[in-house]
């Protein structure tokens, strides 16, 4: 039997698509369905590493887990990787293919969708159902010609639509009903119906929106789904869900104070989120101008996708020497893939990879220099620490080589190493991600700091929310007339 497929697009970004579609995965797998989740074009810094060594949107990654698949460089063709406020790296199909400015990635959209198609057909022939997520908003009409993010997808491969509105945000009806006003006629007819998301409160005193809605449209309402407050324990897929992302780093009273810094490029920085979840354990993200508290038991450097300039910002906060007055009271410091690269003596880009070639000095807080260049680093690795032989599992991905004469902190086997650690034992960086959301490897981190692990098993933990938030959707969104509104879509189109 083909596979059938529905697309879910939202009124903007950030109104809980990625989240829907993660949920609607498991309920459908639930059912014994062959479930793909599907991402034609997303733009994100937080990307996961696949088997064969390509690189997808972490969303996705989540979503393939909540279908119980392993997960594919099909589930999201194009990645853009932001490297600046008008630029990105180009990924498509698990493969960095070069950079572009947002203006010239506008001309070449229209010679992404076949390999967007391509990997949608491959995908559909291997399931039941395929669940498509859009992008940013459905309503960008700006963005419409040759779009295969949203409705030119949708349109082009004959998938059905269903809009997403998020009522916490306000303006929910304007949001949904001002979408039919402005997208073109073909486009709405692509719309089969729309939910609206993050309601808190009585149902009942939405009724008339929902039945405004329904009317001013003609599309059927199909759930008004509540805030689902476990949403905290998942991986975010960008900035916009930072956890006090532009707050002071005011943080509870007792709790072992866990700061990391949020600058403009930061990747990856899903890295921290099963700290975030260890009782007594308090982690703050702060943006430039929020100064490093002095009770920080632990800075973390996340990763970046602009190194240079992220450093540039770093020093610009006066982080620089926050951080030294951090280590003069006796705090820690760990360095992940960029932040790791910051902490060593220089950086080089040479081949101007992240901008103009050049050299900067680094924070000098770590033996090791960086020249950024060479193929990107895309490969899932295990090991131990070096010191302790603490095992791990976790993902490789950067640019560039560090070498170092410090001790290293962490034994990838066959004589091979990976990051440094200081003369004092309170400095350290490494290229490995997930690290932390390895229980063993968390434990081992916390007690370098003095706290003590909450016993978190943070993988059984993700498995249970995943669950929980299926169950959400189940009691709140007609999940069987879902089903029957998607559609085999034409795949002869996708050849």
């Amino acid at each position: 039997m083909p596979a059938r497929a529905l697309m879910i697009q939202g009124t903007g970004s950030d109104v809980g698509k990625s989240l829907m579609v993660a949920g609607l995965a498991r309920v459908f797998a639930r059912q014994g369905l062959r479930v793909r989740p599907f991402k034609p074009q997303n733009m994100s810094n937080n990307a996961a590493v696949t088997a064969d060594g390509g690189e997808i949107g972490r969303a996705q990654a989540l979503q393939a887990r909540a279908a119980r698949v392993a997960i594919s460089v099909h589930m999201n063709p194009v990645l853009l990787k932001p490297q600046s406020d008008t630029g990105a790296q180009v990924v498509v199909q698990g493969r960095v293919v070069g950079n572009t400015e947002a203006r010239d990635y506008q001309s070449i959209k229209a010679g992404l969708l076949r390999a967007v198609l391509d990997s949608f057909s491959r995908l559909a022939a291997d399931a039941d159902l395929v669940l498509v997520e859009g992008a940013g908003s459905a309503s960008e009409v700006n963005l419409r010609t040759d779009d295969i993010a949203n409705m030119g997808f949708a349109r082009a491969a004959g998938v059905p639509v269903v809009l997403v509105g998020d009522i916490d945000r306000g303006g929910v009806i304007a949001s949904l009903v001002g979408t039919k006003a402005v997208i073109d006629p073909d486009d709405a007819a692509m719309i089969v119906g729309f939910l609206v998301n993050r309601f808190r409160g009585d149902p009942s005193l939405f009724a008339d929106g929902m039945t405004r809605i329904a009317d001013q449209t003609g599309w059927p309402a199909l759930g008004l789904v509540p805030h689902f407050a476990d949403a905290v324990r998942l991986p975010a897929e960008d900035a916009l869900s930072l956890p006090g992302g532009s707050a002071s780093a005011r943080v509870s009273d007792g709790a072992v104070k866990i700061v990391v810094l949020a600058y403009p490029h930061l990747a990856n920085f899903d890295d921290v989120d099963p700290l975030r979840q260890e009782a007594g354990v308090d982690v703050a993200f702060i943006r430039p101008g929020v100064p490093i508290p002095g009770d920080a038991a632990l800075v973390i450097l996340p990763g970046s996708k602009a190194t240079i300039a992220d450093l540039a910002t770093l020093r610009e906060a006066g982080w620089d020497i926050d951080l030294q007055a951090h280590l003069r009271r006796g705090g820690r410091v760990l360095g992940i893939c960029g932040g790791y690269q910051m902490l060593g003596r220089r950086i080089a880009d040479p081949h101007g990879i992240e901008g103009p070639p050049g050299s900067v000095a680094g924070l000098c807080l770590l033996e090791a220099e960086t020249v950024l260049g060479g193929d990107k680093v895309l490969v899932e690795v295990t090991g131990r620490t070096a010191a302790e032989g603490v095992p791990f599992s976790g993902y490789e991905m950067h640019v560039g080589r560090t070498t170092t004469t410090a001790r290293p902190l962490l034994d990838l086997g066959q004589g091979r190493t990976d990051g440094a650690l200081d003369p004092s034992g309170r400095i350290a960086g490494c290229y490995i991600h997930g690290l932390l959301a390895d229980d063993r490897q968390r434990r081992h981190w916390l007690h370098w700091i003095g706290a003590e692990s909450s016993g978190l098993d943070y993988e059984a933990g993700i498995e249970a929310t995943l669950d929980r938030l299926a169950d959400h959707l189940e009691q709140h969104v007609d999940c069987a007339r879902l089903l029957d509104l998607a559609r085999v879509p034409r795949l002869e189109t996708a050849r």
